[in-house]
């Protein structure tokens, strides 16, 4: 019997923190980059059940079999349209590179790489913070945040429709790094991500200050009032201090959305906001608050801010 684990164990396991070189994850034809998520796969749920037996003896309820079924179930369901179609992040990407590229970077070279480390990660940085500023894009976003639990399967909960929104941030890209190059750091940038969906990894000490580390990424789990619209980093913290969104822990997170959703039907999960959108959309009189409606935020209301007022978020019992 073949095993599950396609690529040497270590190798896997460093690829979940991005502890790679240049050299190993450079490649020149987009078809030579590996699929970095699918071959994680077997890690993940390694890394669950060791999660799951650390629970297990300390008699800790961070986890619910329901929900966390429903957070992987969820995950499988995110990856349904790149099993129909071709990404189409990648292929938008190439299409952006082959007709509008302005100056094509050297794909074996370690500065295209770094630049691209860091253009990925900002590109991501902006993504995600549209995805809780703007009320069609929090549709889709909102499925990560739905569980009230925080570990590892809480990381696979994403959105089938997500995806239909992220690629564009990183289109400037396409006008002067290699699609190859780009593939690679997108999915590693995402691989990193899922170790720090834990509560039992309480501080990295220096490493806090660049590093999104599972404290900072607790943080933008809660919903606390002082937990709201923070630290949407993917990768390195940088960009959360630089723009003003970061959010050291503090007080005990309670997790969720503040306002829960109370069911494990996936469907309502993945749909259930974008329904009641627009529904909201349909009763909203005037076409200046229809389109508030979907381009602000999701607090937003008539005579509020464009990301909705602070006191509207419920307070929560620590």
């Amino acid at each position: 019997m073949s095993s599950p684990i396609k690529v040497p164990f270590f190798t896997g396991v460093r690829r979940l923190f991005y502890i790679v070189s240049a050299n190993e994850t450079s490649f020149k034809d987009v078809e030579d980059v590996p699929t970095y998520i699918n071959d994680a796969v077997p890690f993940f749920f390694m890394c669950i059940f060791l999660e799951m037996a650390v629970m297990w003896y300390k008699k800790d309820k961070v986890n619910r079999f329901n929900d966390g079924a429903t957070s992987i179930g969820a995950g499988q369901y995110s990856r349904l349209p790149m099993l129909l179609t071709k990404s189409i992040g990648i292929t938008g990407y190439i299409w952006v590179h082959d007709n509008y590229c302005l100056y094509e970077l050297p794909w074996n070279s370690a500065w295209t790489w770094w630049l691209c480390l860091f253009g990925v990660d900002l590109g991501y940085y902006w993504f995600h913070r549209m995805a809780h500023e703007v009320n069609f894009m929090w549709a889709a976003h909102q499925v990560h945040h739905s569980s009230e639990y925080y570990n590892l399967t809480t990381a696979l909960r994403q959105s089938v429709l997500q995806i239909y929104t992220s690629w564009v941030f990183y289109l400037p890209l396409a006008l002067f790094i290699p699609p190859s190059v780009f593939m690679a750091h997108n999915e590693l940038n995402i691989l990193y991500q899922f170790w720090i969906h834990t509560q039992y990894i309480k501080s990295l000490g220096p490493l806090e200050y660049i590093l999104n580390t599972p404290s900072h990424h607790r943080v933008h789990h809660g919903r606390n009032p002082y937990c709201i619209d923070k630290n949407y980093a993917g990768f390195l913290i940088i960009w959360d201090r630089i723009f003003g969104t970061f959010q050291a822990e503090e007080e005990e997170v309670v997790y969720g959305l503040t306002h829960p959703i109370n069911t494990f039907e996936p469907n309502v999960i993945q749909f259930g906001y974008l329904k009641y959108m627009i529904e909201r959309f349909r009763e909203m009189e005037g076409w200046k608050n229809k389109l508030c409606v979907l381009f602000c935020g999701p607090g937003w209301g008539p005579g509020k801010p464009r990301t909705g007022d602070i006191k509207d978020i419920p307070e929560v019992c620590v």
